[in-house]
């Protein structure tokens, strides 16, 4: 069975496009990164990409003259790539129903929160409400992505410690440490061709005997 075709939608550091590259390196996920497509013309996740041989494009939101023309650019250059998988890592654009139904079921994102608690926010802004809210654990969720903004099935779940001596800049470097082991075994748990999706639940065929 040949490699699953993945591409990956950035605008930042790409710590978690590391990770994947990293992944597939070690043969951990049968993959391959097709293309890493960035709407921000200095990320950093560009330079990541070109390190490892692997094709890279700018596709700037700001060159296009609305959402759905920025849009159809994107789903071009994945479908020129053949991509099977679509992964939004760090990608801080809200993408439109036109896009997700598109890749339904084939595509999927990282929060750096446990999902369904404090959806909606990204960033700071997160580790800074977890914190706020004096709950005792935080962590990661990679999920499908559907039209409600972070609230698609789940695939996997990390959890990390909130600490008395915890900021968001603490906090946030801890989850980081899971969201790079959370995003590749989501990648494999798709790759397996086992997963079926149930309402809002993720599960595998082989949990339902």
């Amino acid at each position: 069975m040949s490699n699953l075709r993945i591409g990956v939608l950035v605008s930042g550091g790409g710590t978690n496009l590391q990770a994947i590259i990293d992944a597939v390196a070690r043969k951990e996920i049968p993959a391959e990164v097709s293309v890493v497509i960035s709407n921000v013309r200095t990320a950093y996740a560009l330079q990541r990409a070109a390190r490892h041989g692997i094709p890279a494009t700018v596709i700037d939101h700001h060159d296009f003259p609305d959402r759905g023309t920025f849009e159809q650019a994107l789903i071009a250059e994945l479908e020129s790539r053949r991509v099977q998988l679509v992964c939004l890592a760090g990608f801080m654009r809200v993408l439109s129903p036109l896009f997700v139904r598109r890749y339904a079921a084939r595509i999927m994102n990282i929060h750096p929160a446990l999902l369904p608690a404090f959806k909606g926010l990204w960033g700071h802004h997160v580790h800074e409400a977890v914190i706020a809210s004096g709950t005792r654990f935080s962590g990661c969720t990679v999920h499908f992505v559907t039209e409600d903004v972070d609230g698609g099935p789940i695939l996997v779940q990390r959890a990390v410690p909130v600490l008395e001596s915890d900021d968001a800049a603490t906090l946030a470097a801890r989850v980081l440490v899971e969201e790079h082991r959370a995003y590749p075994e989501a990648i494999a748990r798709f790759a397996s061709g086992r997963l079926r999706i149930a309402g809002n639940r993720v599960m595998t065929l082989a949990e339902e005997r």
